[in-house]
């Protein structure tokens, strides 16, 4: 008996034995393929597959720090540190999962975070040149952050270095044959002139950048958080999603749809700074365009419109090499005078990131945020310019780390409450350069193709025309621009992890 009930179970273990082999086998040829497409740059494909092999094999810590990295290629941050904690909780002794969630920690600009798990990284592999470079690039970062903090001035004490220039005093060279504004009215053959420039690579005078800068924040400065935009009967308007420093396609939405006027006005809907390495050129567009006409431009602020983001990302590099140290803070004044939404003819409402983690946020709560200053972790001002739209009901965690992801219930109860029909945001690159979602509710538009050189999408933007304010998205390709590869500016540290 005693045999027999051994040679029935050896055969009852043997299929799920068989099951479980085959389950491995079928995780491992996932793997590859997400491999295969990851290589191809096409990271939520790869994060599907991914995904699909830590179903059938939950217990490789590879899948999920493979994961953990396709994740950051889609700035989702948040995810990939839970992925990478989850590599770590099944092999401890797995540096990858160490390395992953610093390099994560690292792009939310949580040093102190990354040092400890680049820390890991050296002990589990001491003699490993390249994880001795980084802990050491991680250590001068936490040095540095400690002594800014160290030297920081309270807020009550803090001066504006825009109180202190007066561009009016700024000799400009004899020999200097860039553009140039005659007196204090910035014109169209002015922009035309500096845009000229700057598609050949030539610098703007620092007299002439310092007045666009200062003429531009006194005006972002007298609006209210929440712009009202009235486009009238029988007229048009332009949305267009994400610039991030490409200059060149930046002029190519300008060839498609026409330069900014009163007759052709524009709303830019933040990020128009950081990974593009030509961030100056476009921003110094931009402001001189507001300058030029205020009604032909409008100017929304991104989540990449601060100190933080632009220190790891490049502009503050970029700002530094091609104008000056003063010009660094004067861009961070400058940011925290930018609107954190608009409505357009009582119709559409558009924000950068999203909604809120509450129910009942009303335009006129927008309206009243206190927005001269840097972006708070938690709170309305940071979920307009963090969060993300998910295709499930409710609200969820934000896979970037910061604010959250919300459903269509929340887009439609938002609506309702206020009055509205649709919700345009930016904030996420998208293949098409758009995505509609939430029963059409809500549009995405991102207007930088091809982002960062390597992502392959297309760019879009939404024409609107009153009074019917129905969308009617254009989309196009990236255009050439000069061998200055993206990030080109940007913190030494995380340009080892791009």
């Amino acid at each position: 008996m005693h045999r027999l009930d051994s040679l029935s179970r050896t055969k009852s273990i043997l299929p799920n034995m068989e099951t479980q082999n085959s389950s491995i086998a079928r995780a491992e040829e996932l793997k590859l393929q997400a491999n295969e497409a990851f290589k191809a740059h096409k990271y939520a494909q790869a994060i599907d597959l991914y995904s699909q092999a830590i179903e059938l094999n939950g217990e490789n810590a590879v899948y999920w720090a493979n994961r953990a990295l396709a994740h950051s290629k889609l700035e989702e941050y948040g995810s990939a540190i839970q992925d990478a904690s989850k590599a770590i909780e099944i092999d401890p002794r797995y540096s990858k999962g160490y390395y992953r969630r610093g390099a994560a920690y690292l792009a939310m600009g949580k040093f102190k975070e990354a040092l400890k798990d680049f820390q890991q990284v050296k002990k589990l592999c001491p003699n490993d040149p390249d994880a001795s470079k980084k802990l050491k690039e991680c250590e001068k970062a936490v040095m540095k952050l400690k002594f800014e903090e160290a030297i920081a001035v309270p807020q009550s004490e803090r001066r504006f270095v825009a109180d202190s220039i007066d561009y009016h005093s700024i000799d400009v060279e004899p020999q200097y044959s860039g553009a140039r504004i005659e007196g204090d009215v910035v014109t169209l053959d002015f922009v035309k002139k500096m845009i000229e420039d700057f598609k050949n690579q030539k610098c703007l005078h620092k007299r002439y950048a310092f007045q666009i800068v200062l003429q531009t924040r006194e005006m972002l400065r007298a609006l209210p958080s929440l712009v009202d935009i009235d486009v009238p009967h029988g007229k048009h308007f332009t949305v267009c999603g994400d610039v991030h420093g490409q200059f060149y396609d930046l002029l190519n939405i300008f060839e498609l749809n026409g330069l900014p006027s009163e007759e052709n006005p524009y709303l830019f809907n933040g990020d128009f700074v950081d990974r593009g390495s030509f961030s100056v050129e476009v921003i110094l567009t931009l402001f001189a365009f507001k300058c030029m006409s205020p009604s032909a431009i409008y100017l929304a602020r991104g989540n990449h419109e601060s100190k933080s983001m632009n220190k790891i990302y490049g502009f503050e590099g970029e700002v530094r090499s091609k104008l000056s140290e003063t010009f660094v803070e004067l861009f961070a004044e400058v940011f925290c005078c930018l609107p954190l939404a608009h409505v357009i003819n009582e119709k559409v409402f558009v924000v950068h990131g999203g909604l809120f983690s509450v129910d009942g946020v009303k335009l006129a709560d927008i309206r009243s945020i206190d927005r001269f200053c840097e972006p708070p972790e938690e709170g309305l001002m940071c979920e307009l310019l963090w969060s993300d739209p998910q295709p499930l009901p409710g609200r969820g965690p934000s896979k970037r780390g910061v604010g959250l992801s919300f459903g269509g219930d929340v887009t439609k109860k938002f609506l309702q409450e206020n009055n509205l029909d649709l919700v345009v945001r930016s904030h996420e690159v998208k293949d098409e350069g758009y995505e509609i979602e939430h029963d059409g509710k809500l549009i995405t538009v991102f207007s930088a193709p091809n982002y960062c050189d390597q992502m392959g999408n297309k760019g879009a933007f939404i024409q609107f025309e009153a009074p019917e304010m129905k969308p009617n998205i254009v989309t196009f390709s990236a255009v050439p621009h000069p061998d200055v590869k993206p990030m080109a500016y940007a913190n030494n540290f995380l340009r080892m992890f791009s």
